[in-house]
C-alpha cells in the first residue's frame, strides 16, 4: 500500500500544519499529483478525523473547499508538556518547598474523586469495571480481572500518560492509589509500579474487611 499512500497522508498533514488551510489545487501541484489523488487522500483522512473541510468564497468563480487539521490531528504533533509540567514542579518545589507540591497533588486527587464518584457506582464488580472505563478514557490501556476463588479484582494499567512526571514525583503514585481506595471503598495494594520500574501498574481489590 500502502507505505506510499501512508507517506502521501503524512505529507499532507504535515503540509497543512505548516502552510495552514489549502484547497484541493495547492496540494496537487506541491505534491506533483493530480488533485483526484488529492481526494482520495482526504477522503481517508476526513473519515478519520484528522482534517476538516470549510467553503471559502472567492472574488471570481465559485465557492471552493479548503482543508485543515482538526483537533485530533493536532496530536499527532510532537508534544513536551510532560517536561513543562517537570519544569513548574520542580520551581515549586525550589521555592515553596516539598509540601507545596504534594498539596498541589492532593487537590489534584480531590478533583478526580468528585468527577469519578459519580460514575463508579453499583456492587465492587460494578465499581471495578467503571473505574477501569474512566481510566481507559485517560489513555491508562486499563485490563481486569476477578479471582473468584479469592474474591480478588486485579486492575492493570499498561500505560501511564504521567510516567515522566511519576518517575520523578512518586506523589502521582501515592495519589492515584489514594484515590482508587476513596473512589472503589474497598482494600486496595498496589503490587507493581511502573514508575519503580514494574512492566504495569497492578492494583489488587477486595472487599473492606469488617
Amino acid at each position: 500500500m500502502n507505505a506510499e499512500k501512508t507517506s502521501t497522508r503524512n505529507q499532507i498533514l504535515h503540509m497543512l500544519k505548516t502552510k495552514g488551510p489549502l484547497p484541493v489545487s495547492d496540494m496537487a501541484i506541491e505534491l506533483g499529483i493530480t488533485e483526484m489523488a488529492v481526494r482520495r487522500h482526504l477522503n481517508t483522512l476526513e473519515r478519520d478525523n484528522l482534517i476538516k473541510s470549510s467553503l471559502v468564497r472567492q472574488a471570481m468563480g465559485r465557492p471552493t473547499n479548503v482543508y485543515s487539521l482538526s483537533a485530533e490531528a493536532d496530536e499527532l504533533f510532537p508534544r513536551n508538556y510532560h517536561d513543562l509540567t517537570l519544569d513548574f514542579l520542580h520551581d515549586l518545589q525550589e521555592v515553596e518547598g516539598p509540601e507545596k507540591v504534594e498539596q498541589l497533588f492532593r487537590r489534584r486527587e480531590d478533583r478526580l474523586e468528585q468527577k469519578y464518584r459519580v460514575h463508579v457506582t453499583g456492587d465492587l464488580k460494578q465499581r471495578v469495571a467503571a473505574l477501569a472505563e474512566l481510566q481507559n478514557q485517560k489513555g491508562y490501556m486499563v485490563e481486569w480481572e476477578h479471582d473468584e476463588k479469592n474474591n480478588t479484582y486485579y486492575l492493570k494499567e499498561y500505560n501511564c500518560p504521567i510516567s515522566q512526571v511519576a518517575q520523578q514525583f512518586l506523589h502521582a503514585c501515592n495519589c492515584e492509589l489514594s484515590l482508587f481506595r476513596r473512589v472503589l471503598d474497598a482494600e486496595v495494594e498496589q503490587t507493581s509500579c511502573m514508575a519503580k520500574g514494574g512492566e504495569n501498574c497492578v492494583y489488587r481489590i477486595r472487599e473492606k474487611s469488617g
